[in-house]
C-alpha cells in the first residue's frame, strides 16, 4: 500500500442505533423509577441524573445516525477521528508515539498516545469535552481515545491496522 493511499472506515449506524435503544430503554426506565417510586431525596437526585445522563448520551448518538462522515480516516497527514463526542478531527503522524487498548467494562478503546496532549486539549469544542478529555489522559494516559465500537471494522483489526500505519510512517 503507498503511504498516500487514504483509508476511511464508516461508522457503524447498525451499531450505535443499538446503542440509541439502549439510551432510550434507560431513560425510560429513569422516568419510571422517578415516577412511581415513592419520592424521596436519593431517588429524586438519581433519577434526575439518570435522565439527564443518558437523555444526553441520546442526544450524542442522535447525532452520529445523521453523521454521514467516515468514522475514520488514515492518510498521509495522520489519523482524522469521528468515532465520539470528545473527537478532535485530525492526529497528525509527527505527535504520535503509538497505541494501547483500554477497556472500560466491555467498551474497548484505542488509546492514542501523543507527544503534546495539551495541543488536542485546546481543541475541545467546549468545557464538557475537554474536561472528558482531561479525565481520560489521567484514566489511560493520553486524552484521545478512538472508540472502536461505533465502527465497521471489529477492535482486533483496527489495532492491528493502526500499528501498521504508525510503523510505515516512521
Amino acid at each position: 500500500m503507498n503511504v498516500d493511499d487514504k483509508i476511511e472506515i464508516p461508522l457503524s449506524k447498525t451499531k450505535i442505533f443499538l446503542h440509541l435503544l439502549g439510551s432510550i430503554f434507560f431513560v425510560a426506565l429513569w422516568v419510571f423509577i422517578f415516577v412511581e417510586i415513592e419520592p424521596f431525596f436519593f431517588i429524586d437526585i438519581v433519577g434526575y441524573f439518570g435522565v439527564l445522563f443518558f437523555g444526553f448520551i441520546f442526544i450524542v448518538l442522535m447525532r452520529k445516525i445523521f453523521d454521514r462522515r467516515p468514522g475514520l480516516i488514515i492518510d498521509q497527514n495522520g489519523i482524522t477521528d469521528n468515532t465520539n463526542y470528545t473527537s478532535v478531527g485530525l492526529i497528525e503522524w509527527d505527535d504520535i508515539l503509538g497505541i494501547d487498548t483500554y477497556q472500560v467494562h466491555s467498551t474497548k478503546m484505542i488509546v492514542i498516545q501523543i507527544d503534546e496532549p495539551e495541543k488536542y486539549i485546546r481543541r475541545a469544542k467546549n468545557s464538557l469535552v475537554e474536561k472528558s478529555m482531561r479525565m481520560n489522559q489521567s484514566m489511560s494516559g493520553s486524552p484521545l481515545s478512538i472508540i472502536s465500537g461505533s465502527l465497521k471494522i471489529n477492535h482486533d483489526d483496527l489495532e492491528r491496522l493502526l500499528w501498521e500505519e504508525i510503523e510505515r510512517r516512521k
